[in-house]
């Protein structure tokens, strides 16, 4: 991963955070010292419900997400990054 490619995943998972928050959900976003930055979405507890990374796609960069304790069995859904209505897809979903 390039340091362009870093800033520009940094910078969905900022606005997607921002986003999520105006709507009330409590995220957190990680950034590791090696691999790419996370946003979490956690719970009124603490616990993280919802891992989001972000991808790059043949048509652009996408959100993927799924439940924390779904690691390589389950597959995530995703929505573009660059759509409107990105955050309240992904608060639908995880309160589903």
């Amino acid at each position: 991963m390039t340091v362009a490619e870093w800033h520009e995943r940094f910078a969905h998972l900022t606005r997607l955070g921002r986003d999520l928050h105006r709507l009330g959900v409590c995220t957190s976003l990680v950034l590791p010292v090696a691999g790419q930055p996370i946003l979490e979405i956690r719970s009124a507890t603490g616990a993280a419900l919802v891992r989001i990374t972000v991808v790059r796609r043949r048509r652009g960069w996408a959100f993927v997400w799924r439940p924390w304790w779904a690691r390589l069995w389950q597959r995530g859904e995703w929505v573009w990054a660059e759509a409107d209505n990105a955050a309240d897809m992904i608060r639908s979903a995880v309160a589903a």
